[in-house]
């Protein structure tokens, strides 16, 4: 709302312009791509309910459905982070492949099936993590170059240095309190990796939606112009964003290694694609400022059900890609009617600053 005070007019007589009208809450909270999105997802599961029945509504499909996205998840949340920064992290499958493998050798040189043994190998991960993600901030901050190209490049150095690692071998000595963990501690019947991932994804949205650090998140994808005016460290805020980018990686490597046992150099070729589809699905902007964490778990579910579906009908699992692709580029496309109908809202002439004006 803004105030104009016409000349020759008293403070106390000022007009008010721009008064929004009162949306009620329903029609705010419809305007959210990520309700829109949840209803997709619903209609999706009611889709495959009436096809395959109790198949597909059983416990023990939904319980590798949430196994299936535990590490994208985690993947997730610091692609959140990053994409509402404006940036983009292409090198998180790959980085999560080389922590993975440094993890691996790291136990595999300790020795032993120990909680000991494990617990070097998980901070092995993500201080590899971190470090990829320091150096992609760092590249994108403070040699402003577009990130875009930056992980495109960590992309390929990541997967080819892991390779030289093992030399192209997947390294399977992994301690069984790792893998133990996620094939015999259940909660509620299901496995803990979507567990931890639930934990993550919790303080995830709490930092993003209730922190200072997720407020800076905003305001540098909204104006990173006007975020250094009002006295962000915008290039600080950013290798720190993508270090958390890089560290989720790490920790999906983590749950990967207890999921299968194994690094999987040749199997994660399409982590990445499958994590910024689901967070830009969830509603999270690709223009900046704008995304949610709740958003991109239902961004995440579309795939993974749609898999899981596919697979319990008998329809081949490549109309997967096809399903999802016309997702995201419906989503896009949504997210892009959004901004163009409110840059024209904002641009439209207030007829009452008009009848103030100046006139030459």
């Amino acid at each position: 709302m803004s105030v104009i005070t016409p000349p020759g007019q008293a403070p106390d007589q000022q007009v008010v312009a721009d008064a929004p009208p009162s949306d009620s809450y329903l029609k705010r909270l419809g305007n959210l791509q990520s309700v829109w999105i949840l209803g997709v997802l619903l209609l999706i599961i009611l889709a495959f309910s009436l096809a395959a029945g109790d198949k597909f509504l059983s416990t023990s499909n939904f319980s590798l459905i949430s196994q299936n996205i535990a590490v994208w998840a985690v993947l997730g949340v610091g692609m959140t982070f990053v994409i509402i920064t404006s940036g983009i992290d292409l090198s998180i499958g790959s980085v999560l492949v080389f922590s993975s493998v440094v993890a691996a050798k790291v136990m595999a040189a300790s020795g032993g099936d120990s909680w000991g043994v494990a617990g070097l190998g998980i901070l092995a991960a993500i201080a590899s993590g971190v470090a990829w993600g320091v150096l992609n901030g760092f590249l994108v901050a403070k040699a402003k170059i577009p990130a875009l190209i930056v992980t495109l490049g960590s992309l390929s150095i990541a997967l080819g240095l892991a390779q030289v690692l093992t030399g192209g071998i997947d390294i399977r000595s992994v301690p069984e309190a790792l893998t133990d963990f996620n094939t015999y501690v259940r909660i509620l019947g299901v496995p803990a990796l979507p567990f931890v991932a639930l934990v993550v994804v919790v303080i995830g949205g709490i930092v993003l939606h209730k922190t200072k650090f997720g407020r800076y998140t905003y305001a540098i994808g909204s104006n990173e112009l006007g975020a250094r005016r009002v006295g962000i460290n915008v290039d600080r805020h950013l290798i720190m964003v993508y270090a958390l980018s890089g560290a989720m990686a790490g920790l999906g490597a983590v749950l990967a290694l207890a999921q299968f046992g194994t690094t999987t150099i040749a199997g994660q070729s399409l982590t990445n694609l499958n994590v910024i589809a689901a967070v830009v699905i969830g509603g999270t902007s690709i223009f900046g400022g704008q995304g949610s964490i709740f958003g991109t778990v239902v961004g995440l579910f579309i795939p993974a059900v749609l898999q899981a579906g596919f697979v319990i009908i008998g329809v081949e699992a490549f109309w997967q890609g096809v399903a999802v692709g016309t997702v995201l580029v419906a989503a896009v496309y949504v997210d892009q009617s959004r901004r163009a109908a409110a840059l024209r809202g904002a641009s439209a002439p207030n007829p009452l600053l008009a009848m103030f004006r100046t006139r030459k």
